[in-house]
Parts: C-alpha cells; sequence; structure tokens
C-alpha cells in the first residue's frame, strides 16, 4: 500500500482543531470555528481558523488600516478622485516623503506630511505584530527564531525609512510608499551613489538571498521527494529516524557530498534567510553617510577595475590664455 499525504492524492481531514487550551485572560477568545478549503490543501494545512488577534494583534491590524487608508486615499485624490485612473494608474501612484528642504521637520501634510503620518502608524503596526510573534512564542513554549527572522526584515525596513534619513537629516532621503515608485527610488539611489552592486554589504545580502532560496527549494524539493515515505512528518523521522530520512541524507552525502539533518538544514536556512536583510541594512545605512560613491570605493580597495577614460579631457575655454575675465 502506498503512503498518502496532502503532497500525493489524499488531503488529510479531521475536525477542525481549537489548538492548545489559552491560559490567562479570557478576554479576547478565538473567533469563529476553524473550516477547511480543498484548494488551499493542495498546498498546506487546508484548515482556516480558528482567529486569534488578542489586544495587541487588534491595535496592530488597526494601525494598519489607518495606513493603508491615508497611503490610499493620497494616491486617489492625485488622479483627482478618478476610480477608473486609480485603478489604471495604480502601479504608478506615491506618497512621496517631504522634500529635503524641509530637513527633520513636520512639513504640511499634501507635502509630506501624510507620508509621516502614514509611515508612523505602518511602523507601529509592524512593531506591535513582532511584539506579538515574541509573545505568542513565549506562551506556547516555542523558539524565538520566528520573532528573530522578523525583526531582520524589521530592520531593514527601519534603515530605510528612519534610521537612515535620520542620520542624512532629512526626510526626503526616505523610501516613497508605492510599487514602481519604491522600485523608481531603488534605481536612483543606486545611481546617485555610484551603483550599489560594489557596496560589499550589498553583495553579501545577494549573496545570502540567493542562498537561502537555493537552500530552502533544496530541502522541499527533498522532503517531498521522500513524501511517499511520510518524510513530511520530520519530527517523527528526526526522533525515529525511518526510511524517509535515511533516504534523504543518503541522497544528499551522494550529490552534496555532505550530510543534511532534518534539523540543520533549516538552521543553514534561517540564517541565511536573516543575514540578507541584515547585510542588507548595513550597506544602506552606510551610502551617503560614510560611502558617497561606491564605484571609486571599489576601485580605491582594488575591487572593481579602473577603467581608462575614453574622451580627450575637455578644456574650459575660459581658462585658456587671452580669455576674458
Amino acid at each position: 500500500m502506498e503512503y498518502q499525504n496532502i503532497f500525493t492524492r489524499t488531503q488529510v481531514r479531521s475536525h477542525p482543531h481549537d489548538g492548545v487550551p489559552m491560559r490567562g485572560s479570557h478576554l479576547f477568545e478565538r473567533i469563529g470555528p476553524g473550516f477547511f478549503n480543498y484548494w488551499a490543501g493542495k498546498i498546506g494545512n487546508a484548515q482556516f481558523g480558528p482567529i486569534y488577534l488578542g489586544p495587541l494583534g487588534l491595535a496592530s491590524v488597526v494601525c494598519f488600516l489607518i495606513a493603508f487608508e491615508i497611503m490610499g486615499l493620497n494616491m486617489w485624490a492625485s488622479v483627482n478622485w478618478d476610480p477608473v485612473q486609480f485603478v489604471r494608474q495604480l502601479p504608478w501612484l506615491a506618497l512621496d516623503p517631504p522634500s529635503p528642504a524641509y530637513g527633520l521637520h513636520i512639513p504640511p501634510l499634501n507635502e509630506g506630511g501624510w507620508w509621516l503620518i502614514a509611515g508612523f502608524f505602518l511602523t507601529v503596526s509592524i512593531l506591535l505584530w513582532w511584539v506579538r510573534t515574541y509573545r505568542r512564542a513565549v506562551a506556547l513554549g516555542m523558539g524565538l527564531h520566528v520573532s528573530g527572522a522578523f525583526a531582520a526584515a524589521i530592520w531593514l525596513y527601519l534603515v530605510l525609512g528612519f534610521f537612515r534619513p535620520l542620520a542624512m537629516g532629512s526626510w526626503g532621503e526616505a523610501v516613497p510608499f508605492g510599487f514602481f515608485p519604491h522600485l523608481d527610488w531603488t534605481a536612483a539611489f543606486s545611481l546617485r551613489y555610484g551603483n550599489l552592486f560594489y557596496n560589499p554589504f550589498h553583495m553579501l545580502s545577494i549573496v545570502f538571498l540567493y542562498g537561502s532560496a537555493l537552500l530552502f527549494a533544496m530541502h522541499g524539493a527533498t522532503i517531498l521527494a521522500v513524501g511517499r515515505y511520510g518524510g513530511e512528518r520530520e519530527i517523527e523521522q528526526i526522533t525515529d529516524r525511518g526510511t524517509a530520512s535515511e533516504r534523504a541524507a543518503l541522497f544528499w552525502r551522494w550529490t552534496m557530498g555532505f550530510n543534511a539533518t532534518m534539523e540543520s538544514v533549516h538552521r543553514w536556512a534561517w540564517w541565511f534567510a536573516i543575514l540578507c536583510p541584515i547585510t542588507g541594512g548595513i550597506g544602506i545605512l552606510l551610502t551617503g553617510t560614510a560611502v558617497d560613491n561606491w564605484y571609486l570605493w571599489a576601485v580605491k580597495h582594488h575591487v572593481a577595475p579602473s577603467y581608462p577614460t575614453p574622451w580627450p579631457t575637455v578644456v574650459d575655454p575660459a581658462t585658456l590664455p587671452g580669455a576674458p575675465q
């Protein structure tokens, strides 16, 4: 008989599970009964709910909705409240930070003030959700790896919108809210500071980005490949090694030259993933504060070659003998 799991043909079904009993105050209970969705079961656990927000989660959601509404209404106002143009131009619409002339002062609402307010509520929302992940992990007796990974992403977010603008003395250095405007800011930022690709911390960030993607893909593929032997039941395979983990380990030794256990590969992937935004944030923070041109920095430190000037040096006619003074 072939073993069946959610990645083969059969979706496992049982009564919705409410989770472990809650301790402490029952002011905020879990909401609604759990239910299953067939298509969600194609990619993971098919159960939705019950939902628990708690006071921190509720406050985080409220702050996020306030920030989201401010961004959306400002973008809508920028197309003169035309719903058709709002939908049509949405990828290009933006809520921009204040101009550099205001420095770190609070500008009028329509000149960057709304950006500051939206950024404040979005930041509060993210930080509250981080505290929620920390407290939920402690309450469940879990490790703090999820909140640690979330904190790494928050570090990069705060560097882009708070720490670096403070260091540069202007909110105008921050990133606008919007899809393509965000990407345009990234391109302009790289050009302004001599190509960010020469930033060594950017190089490290890309290494960890590609490395974590590769590790996650390889681990996911390995577990799926031994799914017919119950490989996705990793805890059972760790405590009572079975044929799935044996085959997976043998495959890695044969193809990669070393053994990755079902625990160690998660640790490798976790470190690679969190080091991507950590090193990226360091690189952004150093740009404009410690290094003004990354290409010239790379040439000075023998990271990049110094290219010859393709055209003769242009002489300013005003400096030639006999020029009118």
